[in-house]
């Protein structure tokens, strides 16, 4: 099948680019563009070209069915280079997207023309790995090197109007009239011939540039080998000619193509697009309806998720029992709108509009008519059953409802209700307005289609919906309490809280454990472990966040948890009073306190995540172990390249990890460490979780 074929009109030709969905730059493509390239060339009849793409989009970047695996040719570099050679003025004529290798080809032809709607964009950095196809070399020369590093640096598309500003496109069409634009821009060129990017010179760059973007964004590219390697390529850019830099840029693409967190942003990719492709819910499966919503509790939680439903468009009603509290609720929402204002994320008009389709009420019988309803109150199985028997005997039949809860079982709360096919866990995280992740708890008996309509809602609230199983605290925090666990008994055995943050958010974690203990609150924790009767029999598991606790010293929102912090910081403090109350809790447990260095602390930490990850694969409470990726990556600030923990297990061999678990087993037991039988398994056959 050829996926690039050519039209005349009159002296131009127009090479069309037909690969749906979205025209991405594979090996048919590759080679059909440099096949038609050359006929033009080589045809006296032919002045100029175009290269336009059918469908919804341009190229909007490599195949990524061909990721990973050796590359044919003709490569892409050679493609740009050929399609710049051409002796022919060549337009390209952008519609939809031109992302990473899709905007290379673009800036390989020798004029650009862009739909009005139309963006452009080198997101590479997203990937792990910089645009390796001439583009570090080609946009600074085009634009001049700080904008091009803005560009590449953030990876974010470029609307047409604003891409026509700096030069990175030259001309901007009605998108009705792109085709008929771009010939006739193409006819104007054809006097002028070629102007090739190669033979430019690079504006010169403010001489700070370079270390003032390094230090910039420093704290936001943490640990990331990436945007180093495109400052470098933009720095040559400036000083070398044009084929020494393409040569350094080469080097620096392969050296991050082989990198190990190319390879996790990679699997990071790939996961995200895969978790909503559930095992068992097919396609067909029908959605619900919904329009009308209502949030039951109107805490920061619950107002949090109000809020992020009117941004989707909902109708909401938010509802608690207490009027202070509603009032408090309300005023949140409104405070989240006039914030998203002030910021330039939504219009007046936006805000004028959500508010508009925003309620409050203090009656269950106000939402008798709504499409769904996400609880979100008190973490107690008592108050859930109470609030879902008073849904049960209110809610039109078909109405969802969902639970937010974080812990509890979905398959108790459903049990007072007489439609359990209807209740599912809506799991959202804190801040729910921002956090990107939701967690999707199935019980025993929650329909296909509710599974189906909730991962319609997530997408619609522009979040990433992993469908879990149901156990005490799901994947996520169930997970979280074997790291945490692990944090909590090294504190301990002698090692600091700092001491522990900081290893942890060294190796890459957004927030060491104890620092995200101190800003939910260790208050929440608390209250769970009470309502928990399954706690291990071990008076260590969890005692120092229980001790201070007790002591009423619940993190930020108290100025003292494990941290000190000043009124109106959030900077934490070590506190000399938590060493010496936690040295008086080991040694009345009878713990012996000692050094403890940074890669024990990683171990112990990381590997508790990976074992109960193992365990949750087993159980089937995921499905997949890139869905367990999703969710520490999205909801628990893991880092993103390192590709999630069962990723980084897979990526460090699970032989290697199998004789770690092993080896903790024999010196701490058999309570947190015997090794689960899928890690042998896998271990002993070479396999991996993502087998």
């Amino acid at each position: 099948m050829s996926f690039v074929s050519v039209e005349r009109h009159g002296d131009v030709a127009v090479i069309v680019v037909d690969s749906p969905p979205v025209n991405a730059l594979s090996q048919g493509v590759r080679e059909g563009l440099v096949k038609h390239i050359e006929l033009a060339e080589s045809d006296d009849e032919c002045k100029a070209v175009v290269i336009i793409c059918a469908g919804r989009t341009f190229i909007a970047g490599a195949d990524i069915k061909e990721f990973g695996k050796p590359p044919l040719e003709p490569y892409l570099p050679d493609v740009v280079a050929r399609i710049e050679a051409c002796e022919k003025p060549v337009v390209a004529a952008i519609h939809g997207t031109a992302l990473g290798g899709g905007y290379e080809v673009a800036l390989g032809s020798h004029y650009r023309i862009a739909a009005e709607s139309a963006a452009i964009g080198l997101p590479e950095v997203h990937l792990g790995i910089l645009p390796g196809a001439s583009g570090t070399q080609r946009l600074p020369r085009l634009i001049g090197a700080g904008p091009a590093l803005e560009i590449m640096l953030s990876g974010k598309p470029v609307k047409a109007s604003a891409a026509l500003k700096i030069g990175a496109i030259d001309r901007v069409s009605a998108d009705d009239e792109l085709k008929t634009n771009a010939i006739a821009f193409a006819e104007e060129c054809i006097d002028t011939g070629p102007r090739r990017i190669r033979d430019m010179d690079a504006p010169a760059p403010d001489p700070d540039l370079f270390q003032a973007t390094r230090e910039k964004i420093a704290a936001k590219t943490r640990g990331l080998m990436s945007p180093e390697r495109i400052i470098r390529c933009v720095e040559l850019a400036s000083t070398v000619d044009f084929d020494e830099g393409l040569a350094g840029e080469r080097e620096l693409f392969l050296e991050c193509m082989a990198s190990p967190q190319s390879a996790g942003l990679r699997h990071a990719f790939f996961a995200e697009r895969q978790v909503s492709k559930v095992p068992g819910l097919g396609k067909e499966t029908e959605t619900r309806e919904l329009q009308k919503l209502a949030v039951i509790g109107a805490g920061t939680m619950g107002a949090g998720i109000a809020y992020s439903c009117l941004a989707a468009g909902f109708e909401v009603t938010l509802l608690d029992n207490h009027a202070e509290g509603l009032a408090r609720g309300e005023q949140t929402v409104k405070e989240l709108y006039v914030g998203g204002v002030k910021r330039g994320k939504i219009s007046e008009s936006d805000m004028q509009n959500g508010l508009g389709r925003f309620q409050i009420s203090q009656s269950y019988d106000d939402i008798a008519n709504v499409d769904i309803v996400i609880e979100a109150v008190f973490e107690s199985m008592a108050v859930k059953k109470e609030v879902f028997t008073a849904l049960d005997g209110v809610l039109k039949p078909g109405a969802i409802l969902a639970t937010n809860t974080s812990t509890l079982s979905i398959d108790e709360i459903a049990s007072c209700t007489s439609r359990p096919q209807d209740v599912i866990g809506l799991h959202f995280f804190s801040p729910a307005h921002i956090m990107r992740l939701l967690e999707i708890v199935r019980g025993s008996r929650t329909a296909d289609d509710v599974i189906a309509t909730s991962l319609k809602l997530a997408k619609r609230l522009g979040k990433i919906g992993v469908v879990v199983g149901n156990c005490f605290g799901f994947v996520g925090n169930r997970m979280l309490y074997s790291y945490g666990r692990e944090s909590q008994l090294l504190l301990l055995e002698g090692a600091a809280p700092e001491a522990v943050d900081k290893a942890l958010f060294n190796w890459g974690m957004a927030m060491g454990p104890n620092a995200v203990g101190d800003l939910a609150g260790l208050d929440v924790g608390f209250k769970v472990r009470q309502e928990r009767t399954d706690l291990p029999d071990d008076p260590r598991f969890y005692r120092v966040a229980d001790m201070l606790a007790e002591q009423g010293r619940f993190g930020q929102k108290t100025g003292k948890g494990t941290y000190l912090y000043e009124e109106g910081s959030r900077k934490p403090t070590a506190d000399p009073e938590v060493a010496v109350m936690i040295r008086d809790e080991a040694i009345r447990l009878g713990v012996q306190q000692r050094d403890i260095d940074s890669q024990e602390i990683i171990e112990r930490c990381v590997y508790g995540l990976i074992v109960e990850g193992a365990r949750i694969l087993e159980e089937g409470i995921a499905s997949r172990s890139s869905d367990i990726d999703v969710v520490w990556m999205n909801g628990y600030g893991f880092p993103r390249y390192r590709g999630g923990p069962m990723h980084y297990a897979d990526s460090i061999g699970l032989a290697k990890v199998y004789e770690s678990v092993c080896a903790l087993e024999k010196r701490f037991g058999s309570m947190y460490w015997e090794p689960p039988a899928l890690l042998k398994t896998l271990a002993e056959s070479g396999g991996r979780f993502a087998d």
